[in-house]
């Protein structure tokens, strides 16, 4: 029998989880939990949150349930993967900082996805050395789980890339081979980054996003919103496809691509109305969000329940993240009284 490979990923409690997520990550997950052939570890990464929220606690505080009850409704099982807290695994933060002595502030200013989001977030120079190091963090969530494939977006290969420069140098100064160097699982292309309603980034701060857990009015009234083609004036008119958000998301949702491409050759043609084709979507997101939906309500009748599964996930975690660490302890000559 192949052995488990250890799966490890997560996602930072800011808000609930919307349809991008969805797509880019949490349906892969949901396949490679029930595949049998992973040992999946999701984390919660509260901690990581505090790196650019550290002023509002309560907005971490009250997502953190929010997420749980997130993965649970798309499938996520508690019995096949542990769920866990970051902020409960204190060897994290421990492993952390004996990672920040192997690399340098010049390797961390060089890599490129934090530039970028240093940029996006308008931290000029008041950036929280905890963002500033958080690839590092990052690098020790993955390593003291001896995470061996990683689902992330594309934009998180250099951090990925830092991970495994930060495994090599420590196995390579205290001449082990204890940690393994994750690889990393990418969704399909053109389905990593999921536009917004108005086909800018899908984003929490910016407001147009399409979350798991909208009611059928607040899909609607969003779909109705969602950005098409402005000079399709009038239904005879011919309208484009290419940058029309309706389209975008019927190729990404829709499992029926043939008549996807009717209604693009029509609306391409003219005799389509933009709140005809957004009626179509509505009932294609629908119809995937619905079942999600009901079970988030089924999952959040006993909120009560769901911590407790997180204690037990978070538990559980610290388990394999206290043997790991005492492999790095004793690598590093410290484990002094054992």
């Amino acid at each position: 029998m192949t052995e488990q490979k250890v799966l490890l990923t997560g996602d930072r409690p800011t808000g609930k989880l919307h349809i991008g997520h969805y797509v880019g990550s949490l349906k892969k997950r949901v396949a490679m939990q029930n595949s049998g052939e992973y040992t999946p570890y999701i984390m919660i990464a509260d901690k990581q949150a505090f790196t650019d929220n550290a002023r509002d606690p309560e907005k971490i505080h009250n997502s953190l349930l929010e997420v749980a009850l997130d993965y649970l409704a798309v499938g996520i099982d508690p019995k096949k993967t542990t769920i866990f807290v970051q902020s409960a695994i204190p060897e994290l933060s421990e492993l952390t900082e004996y990672f920040l002595n192997l690399v340098s502030i010049a390797r961390l200013q060089r890599n490129p996805t934090v530039k970028t989001e240093i940029q996006q977030k308008g931290f000029g120079e008041s950036i929280p050395a905890g963002f500033f190091i958080y690839p590092v963090s990052q690098a020790a969530d993955i390593a003291l789980f001896k995470g061996e494939v990683v689902p992330v977006g594309d934009d998180q290969e250099p951090m990925l890339e830092q991970t495994r420069e930060l495994i090599r140098t420590f196995n390579r100064v205290y001449d082990v081979d204890i940690l393994k160097e994750p690889q990393g699982i990418f969704p399909p292309k053109g389905q990593g980054r999921i536009p917004g309603l108005d086909g800018v980034k899908m984003s929490k701060s910016l407001g147009n996003a399409i979350y798991l857990s909208d009611s059928k009015d607040e899909l609607w009234n969003k779909i109705k919103s969602m950005y098409t083609d402005p000079t399709h004036v009038k239904v005879d008119d011919p309208g484009h496809v290419e940058g029309n958000m309706v389209f975008t998301y019927l190729d990404i949702f829709d499992s029926d691509q043939n008549k996807v491409d009717e209604l693009k050759a029509q609306y391409q043609h003219g005799g389509l109305g933009d709140m005809k084709l957004k009626k179509y979507l509505f009932e294609v997101l629908d119809a995937e969000l619905t079942p999600i939906r009901d079970r988030r309500a089924e999952f959040a009748a006993d909120r009560g329940a769901v911590l407790e599964m997180l204690a037990e996930g978070s538990a559980h975690a610290r388990k394999t993240a206290q043997a790991t660490m005492y492999e790095i302890r004793e690598a590093m000559g410290i484990e002094y009284w054992n």
